[in-house]
């Protein structure tokens, strides 16, 4: 029996997040540059949104740019954005065909304008569908965001906009870049690091984390099946004690 066929369908996690890991050692270990790691990364998230989709994942998150990652060398940051152009032109009509919708989150004014363009062009083109939603993360990173929202809800507060008394925690989630995203159920990590590296802190609260050895460059759907069938042996108890579960 295939990974895939021990799936339990009916307990898959309805959003998954990924940092995709490792793709400059992967370059490196094939004696070429980092770039070349960055590349051959696309064919990672090829296979993964297509495994996600045959198991009926609603959402994938790809921490594909950080706000960390600016202060990366030039050639590789400006090789990242000529990348993230032409992949996104290149992969739209595609999504566009297995019923996939674009996102995405982060600082997004502060990316290139053509990478601004051809975003906004592949939402537009996407936004009707309704099969699996895959979300960039794009100049983002956590502390931004929460800091982002802060300043939004102080905003509110001091236009009389907004009751200091009448925070929630479901306020201030209306206030993040995945307001209208389910928090991730999984989030896995490639090449062996064991950090969420400023990712999604506030919705990976009860997120069950799957670190793997794999770099992200040799991950496939294969891969990820292993990942979900490992939540799927887990107990998830959100604070409460296995007997209150059953």
């Amino acid at each position: 029996m295939s990974k895939k066929e021990q799936i339990n369908t009916n307990n898959v996690p309805k959003h998954i997040a990924i940092i995709m890991d490792g793709n400059g050692r992967w370059a490196k270990q094939q004696g070429e540059d980092r770039i070349y790691g960055h590349y051959e990364g696309v064919n990672s998230v090829r296979s993964v949104v297509k495994g996600a989709g045959e198991i009926g994942v609603k959402y994938i998150t790809l921490y594909a740019f950080s706000t960390e990652n600016w202060n990366r060398p030039k050639e590789e940051v400006d090789a990242l954005m000529e990348l993230l152009v032409s992949t996104i032109s290149m992969e739209t009509p595609e999504l566009h065909k297995k019923n996939v919708r674009l996102q995405a989150i982060g600082n997004i004014d502060s990316l290139p304008p053509s990478c601004i363009d051809e975003l906004n062009e592949s939402i537009n083109m996407t936004a009707n569908n309704t099969g699996l939603t895959l979300v960039l993360a794009l100049s983002y990173s956590s502390k931004w965001e929460i800091i982002n929202a802060i300043k939004h809800i102080a905003s509110d507060a001091k236009n009389n906009e907004l009751n200091i008394e009448d925070i929630t925690e479901q306020h201030i989630q209306k206030y993040l870049c995945t307001k209208d995203i389910p928090d991730p159920e999984l989030m896995i990590r490639t090449s062996g690091e064991n950090r969420i590296s400023n990712f999604l802190l506030w919705q990976l609260a009860y997120a069950e984390f799957y670190f793997t050895e794999t770099l992200w460059p040799d991950f496939r759907e294969e891969d990820l099946f292993t990942a979900v069938l490992n939540y799927q042996n887990r107990e998830r108890r959100f604070g409460k004690t296995s007997e209150q579960l059953t």
